[in-house]
Formats: structure tokens, C-alpha cells, sequence
């Protein structure tokens, strides 16, 4: 709120603006997809699928910060990124109605972190769009 009283309206999440913690959530899938593939001792690439979710919501969040006049650009590809994580995460639930709810424990718990993470990180974009349109930005 102190930013909307100095004339530069700014959204922010814990106290960051939307293109870092678009970094922070990148950055924690791509650690997420590589260490769930070691601690399952996974040979399968689908086990780096978060990972590979992670990669472009991380590059295209550090392209907003540094072509600011692309940002709206590139911050709606990322926040199309969050939302592949979102659905990709609701595989999750097959899981719960099949009845096989964690006889592939690790797969299950990536897919319930994508679900809930992926979900999370789509609502706070689109309460930044909804912010920066109400502010012209």
C-alpha cells in the first residue's frame, strides 16, 4: 500500500513484486523435478516434468524484468506456464478416484504439488493482472 502513496502502484506477494516470485516458483519446480527424480531414483524423463514446467516460467519471468516494455508479454506466458502446471497437477486427481492413490508415491506427491503450487501461483497472476489494469500499468 505504501507504493500506491508514493504514485508507483506496484502488486506485491510477501512483499516481492509478481516477476520475482514468478523467479522464486520457477526456480522451486525445476529444484522440485530434479529432486524428486534422484530421491525416487526415477530413470523416467516424466519425472522432471516439473522441472521442465519450471524452465520457462523462470526464463520468461527474468525476460519481464529486463525488457520491461515486454513484460505484459512475456508475464502472460509465464502465468500460461503456471497454468499447465495447474492442470498437469490435477492428474492428481485419477489418482484419488482410481483407488491407486499413492502406490507411486513420489509421482502422486508431484502431481499434488503441481496442483496445489501451480493453482496458487495462477490465482496471485491473475490478481496482478487485475491489480495493473485497475492502475493502467
Amino acid at each position: 500500500m505504501n507504493d500506491q502513496l508514493n504514485n508507483n502502484p506496484e502488486f506485491k506477494i510477501y512483499g516481492t513484486t509478481i516477476e520475482t516470485f514468478s523467479i522464486f516458483y520457477g526456480s522451486f519446480l525445476i529444484f522440485w523435478g530434479v529432486f524428486v527424480s534422484f530421491i525416487s531414483g526415477s530413470d523416467s524423463l516424466t519425472s522432471f516434468i516439473p522441472s521442465f514446467i519450471g524452465l520457462p516460467i523462470l526464463i520468461f519471468s527474468n525476460l519481464s524484468i529486463k525488457f520491461s516494455n515486454k513484460k505484459k508479454l512475456f508475464m502472460h506466458i509465464v502465468v500460461f506456464f503456471g497454468l499447465i502446471a495447474f492442470l498437469g497437477g490435477l492428474d492428481f486427481l485419477r489418482s484419488i478416484l482410481s483407488g491407486t492413490l499413492f502406490q507411486n508415491f513420489w509421482a502422486d506427491i508431484s502431481k499434488l504439488i503441481l496442483l496445489t503450487t501451480g493453482g496458487y501461483f495462477v490465482y496471485q497472476c491473475i490478481r496482478s493482472f487485475i491489480f495493473a489494469r485497475k492502475s493502467n500499468n
